[in-house]
């Protein structure tokens, strides 16, 4: 079985209108879902254990950015829920342009504190753990679909844990550009800086990171979700 499938042609890497919709109650209202999971098994099942709720309809499945955001823009789900890894440029972001409406509860990893903190960037209504039973995504989807918020406490001092960001908006922006394999004359020419600067910019992230290096810092940035 391949990690991903391919889906429809209209949304590569989404599928829909696939789930029971024929099987639900014309009389009793559903809640509108859509799953966002890269794990092909994983995308499928819980997709499956949501859909045989008499209350949920799940809509679609996507495993990448950009089937979620084509697919919330055309069928508005009600519900969102999304897998903090989902591939894509700044998933987050672009889900939020066209999610109005739509609660959001996101899926990470306890023994990720940087995926916790990437989670609760998005500001969702839910925040549960990926290896949450499926009574209790169901739980935490009727919640969310009525405005409820519902946070694994758990996943919260996860996050706690990590401590606050401590580099400036520059020095990230600095950082961002590096990550991507710039020099430093590159960064100062995308940013208008000069190259003094921003290599004073990279040793204070250094040190306010407590870095070997700037890759180091890198590293240590883009594991607490600084970046």
């Amino acid at each position: 079985m391949n990690r991903h499938d391919h889906g429809s042609e209209r949304w590569p890497g989404s599928r829909h209108g696939r789930w029971g919709a024929q099987r639900k109650d014309p009389h009793q209202p559903v809640i509108r879902t859509l799953v966002a999971e890269y794990v092909h098994i994983l995308r499928l099942g819980l997709s499956a254990c949501l859909d045989d709720e008499p209350d949920i309809q799940v809509v679609a499945d996507a495993w990448d950015a950009d089937a979620l955001a084509a697919a919330v823009a055309e069928l508005r789900p009600a519900v969102a829920v999304i897998d903090v890894d989902l591939p894509g440029t700044d998933a987050a972001t672009r889900f939020h342009a066209v999610a109005s409406g739509c609660a959001v509860v996101m899926l990470a990893d306890q023994a990720d504190p940087g995926g916790v903190r990437r989670a609760l960037a998005v500001d969702p209504l839910g925040l549960i753990s990926r290896q949450a039973p499926a009574e209790l995504v169901t739980r935490c989807v009727r919640h969310v679909a009525t405005g409820r918020r519902v946070i694994d406490p758990e996943l919260a001092q996860t996050a706690r844990a990590v401590g606050e960001n401590p580099l400036t908006p520059r020095e990230l922006e600095v950082l961002r550009i590096a990550a991507n394999g710039a020099t430093t004359a590159e960064i100062a020419d995308v940013l208008s800086l000069s190259v003094k600067t921003v290599r004073n910019h990279l040793s204070s992230a250094i040190s306010r990171t407590e870095a070997r290096n700037r890759i180091d810092a890198i590293r240590i940035a883009s594991e607490h979700a600084w970046l």
